[in-house]
């Protein structure tokens, strides 16, 4: 039998309920180009080859993608990529249709394999990924939320975050500590509000949160003035989580203002 292995941050899904749900909910079509990051031992799988005739899969373990050739013999079409999914172009899938992607996210790799997802999201119908349930708390908060922070503001210019339903670590072996959640991302038809910087808008989250009990006025000191601040319709008075994400693309430009002017 093939172990899990902590490098790669395998955790094997195996609860039939569960994958049934993933994949009702998925609802694949045959006509859709599906994409699954980190297939593992092929839980959802094969249950998706007998949905759609073919599908594309990256998978980083050579043990794993071996059992994954041998087990798919006769059962539709798989095409398997052996690759780090963070080194891993999507656009070499393009055939003219988006790509829907799923999968069961190492939670080693999950931040910063998003940002890169975002990178190429002009690719992407949709994504639906098991996550750990704290990220995802984080990803769909709102600002005034507990969970709001960093994350939910750098992803809210690109994705919306629909979490689905919690999945307990009794069915994954070997179980994680943790809970995960099933969760939908869609790219933004259209930017919910103006970012005409990134940079600049990275640059003043990240000052705001890293010192998130600091009012404004003192945690983005070094990038804006208090007068700055006002002028972007922010009350300096105001702690990051209760800025939302429109509201830090305006203190972005005041920055950009500020270059421009002096």
């Amino acid at each position: 039998m093939h172990r899990a292995r902590k490098r790669f941050g395998q955790h094997f899904l195996h609860d039939r309920r569960v994958i049934d749900n993933i994949i009702d909910t998925i609802a694949p079509l045959p006509d859709e180009h599906l994409v699954e990051i980190g297939p593992g031992l092929g839980a959802i799988t094969f249950p998706l080859l007998d949905r759609i005739p073919s599908f594309d899969a990256v998978e980083i373990d050579r043990d794993a993608i071996r059992h994954l050739r041998e087990a798919s013999d006769g059962r539709g079409e798989l095409r398997i990529h052996e690759a780090d999914v963070l080194n891993f172009d999507f656009s070499t899938l393009s055939t003219g249709r988006k790509l829907r992607l799923v999968g069961n996210l190492p939670y080693n790799i999950s931040t910063p394999l998003l940002f890169k997802l975002i990178d190429q999201r002009e690719l992407f119908v949709d994504m639906h990924f098991m996550l750990q349930k704290e990220v995802v708390d984080r990803m769909a908060a709102r600002a005034g939320d507990d969970d709001y922070g960093r994350l939910s503001v750098m992803l809210a210019p690109w994705l919306s975050v629909e979490p689905l339903f919690d999945i307990g670590p009794g069915a994954f072996r070997p179980p994680p500590r943790v809970t995960s959640t099933f969760v939908r991302l869609k790219p933004h038809a259209a930017p919910p509000f103006v970012l005409n910087d990134l940079r600049k808008f990275s640059s003043v989250v990240a000052a705001a949160f890293s010192q998130r009990r600091k009012t404004l006025r003192n945690s983005v000191k070094p990038l804006l003035s208090e007068e700055q601040i006002i002028q972007a319709g922010i009350d300096p008075g105001a702690r990051a989580e209760v800025i939302s994400p429109a509201g830090f693309a305006a203190l972005a430009d005041q920055i950009g203002r500020v270059e421009v002017d002096g």
